[in-house]
């Protein structure tokens, strides 16, 4: 068998999986339709669906929410009391305009990774898209009503600090709404209490709505990865594109851990604390997305009550603190096939942090330590290979004497193998048994928030960014040198010069073509990525360096 080109079909396949993923499609696969999923709200007529909003234009109102006769003009936002909450991790500004969130300022994330930098907004709606966190009771309690504050600010008592408003709905229906908030906790509560004080009975479903838009990042990767409505339906997670949407409502059932807009490193969450059946809707177009959590009918008799509770999380998609505060958050993180190898790698990750304080010094140690794992069966590959090297004027006296009768050059080939004792696939498994360990660090490297504007040394302030070094002038399509990648780049081919092949002349040039193609497709990737990969040529260089120098000994 020949190993060359044994070796050479894994590593385009290799160079498949990343590059059709890099230059045609996401990296999240479009997930299945859920059971009891259908394309339009129950109860919603064809009318209706075709008056939602188009993908072009953005709506006045939430389109969701049904009109009410006598319901007061919709309330101008701008003219809207605000009262603004101050936490250790965020400002947020709540309005009586419905009692949405306006703003949503994280002070542990910045917009980018300039000094100067503001804090990242979690809340970037224009006006006319309406804002998050309205409630609504069917048609009989409509999202765009006016709340009145009952307390002029929020005063924290032992690390937590209450906000009420109120207010009436056209139908006569009392609405009470409950903020509560943690000096220290990205998770909020929120209860909604409607009461009946009316002389007749009245039915509604709860609905809580979000308005969001895509969070602005500055990787290069961000319009490939996911950024859009997402839940943990009946113990799976669902992440939805625009396309399934984009043309009308589309309407998921099911018990729900969690309702979300998420993008790469953050999310937006709606936490039920019933576990009830209940119905997701979404819609909108990659500019925005309207989704709604709706609970089951319910009746309030006169004098009678009703109390909804909720929890909601605004914060970072960091794995650590997803998991300390439950719910399957952290489910929101999803590392693909190679999970089981990617957790235990950001952990390691952490693990070297909480000592240097700089995640490309923990990656550089990452990358020792995977290679020193997989030290032993690069070292027999390699010698595998520096011994098929040498059996190569044999096999050529083989081919060219049974070039006539394939089946006896195969037979006499394989006896060769025998009598030398090598083995033909020796030099690609231990590349077969790397591409995991590969991926699932991608994976990490690409979606974890702790390297998102983390600086490494130099030019390199953003880890999660491609490197580029300003040269006093732009670079046409690059802006500036992206000098890490070159560099990894010449590390490739001093490697592929020193790594011993069983290839002809011709095939040789080609397989030298290779660290081209990998500068060319790394020129995007995030610094970290190119990094670890950097790293990882420099060690197998030693690595080849060591065993000419124990070959040359023993020849």
């Amino acid at each position: 068998m020949d190993t060359y080109r044994a070796f050479l079909a894994i590593l385009i396949s290799f160079l498949i999986l990343i590059g059709y993923q890099y230059f045609f499609v996401g990296f999240q696969t479009e997930q299945p339709v859920a059971e009891g999923e259908q394309a339009q709200q129950p109860g919603q007529s064809s009318q209706q669906a075709t008056q939602q909003p188009s993908t072009t234009q953005l709506p006045q109102t939430v389109p969701m929410q049904p009109s009410v006769t006598g319901a007061p003009p919709a309330m101008n936002q701008e003219q809207a009391s605000r009262i603004t909450v101050d936490t250790d991790l965020f400002t947020a500004v709540i309005s009586e305009a419905g009692g949405a969130i306006k703003s949503f300022v994280l002070k542990n994330h910045t917009e980018t990774s300039a000094e100067d930098s503001p804090g990242k907004q979690l809340v970037e709606n224009a006006p006319q898209l309406g804002y998050p966190m309205k409630f609504s009771w069917g048609s009989v309690v409509p999202a765009d009503i006016y709340y009145k504050l009952e307390n002029g600010n929020v005063t924290f008592v032992d690390g937590r600090g209450e906000l009420r408003m109120s207010a009436v709905a056209p139908s006569g229906l009392k609405v009470e709404k409950t903020y509560v908030f943690s000096k220290d906790n990205y998770l909020m509560d929120l209860a909604v209490r409607v009461s009946n004080p009316t002389s007749q009975s009245l039915q509604g479903n709860p609905q809580l709505t979000q308005v969001n838009v895509p969070f602005q990042e500055s990787s290069a990767f961000n319009r490939f990865l996911f950024s859009g409505p997402a839940a943990y339906i009946n113990n799976q997670l669902k992440e939805y594109e625009t396309k399934e949407f984009e043309d009308g409502p589309k309407t998921v059932q099911g018990i729900f851990d969690w309702v979300a807009y998420e993008g790469t490193y953050f999310m937006c969450a709606i936490i039920p604390q019933e576990k009830s059946q209940a119905t997701f809707t979404m819609q909108g177009s990659e500019d925005y997305a309207y989704t709604q959590y709706a609970g089951t009918l319910d009746t309030l008799s006169p004098g009678e009550a009703k109390v909804y509770n909720y929890r909601v999380f605004y914060g970072p998609k960091k794995l650590s603190l997803l998991q300390e505060i439950g719910f399957n958050l952290d489910k929101s993180i999803d590392f693909g096939w190679f999970d089981f190898i990617a957790k235990p790698t950001l952990w390691l990750l952490n693990y070297f942090h909480s000592y240097v304080k700089n995640y490309g010094i923990a990656i550089i140690l990452v990358t020792i330590i995977f290679k020193a794992l997989f030290w032993p069966i690069t070292q027999k590959g390699l010698k595998s290979m520096k011994n098929m090297q040498k059996l190569q004027p044999k096999m050529l006296k083989l081919k060219e004497k049974y070039k006539n009768d394939p089946q006896a050059m195969n037979r006499e080939v394989m006896n060769l193998y025998k009598t030398y004792k090598v083995n033909p696939l020796g030099g690609c498994l231990p590349m077969l048994l790397q591409i995991p360990v590969f991926f699932a660090l991608y994976k990490v490297l690409l979606l974890c928030i702790e390297l998102r504007h983390a600086p490494f040394m130099l030019w390199i302030n953003d880890l999660s960014a491609p490197d580029r070094l300003w040269i006093g002038f732009e670079i046409p399509w690059l802006g500036g040198l992206p000098v890490l990648t070159l560099l990894m780049g010449a590390s490739m081919f001093l490697q592929q010069k020193m790594t011993p092949t069983t290839a002809d002349p011709t095939q040789a040039k080609i397989m030298m073509m290779l660290p081209v193609f990998f500068t060319f497709m790394f020129v995007n990737f995030a610094s970290g990525l190119v990094l670890y990969w950097f790293t990882n040529n420099l060690l197998s260089i030693l690595q080849q360096q060591l065993i000419n120098r124990s070959a040359a000994k023993t020849a």
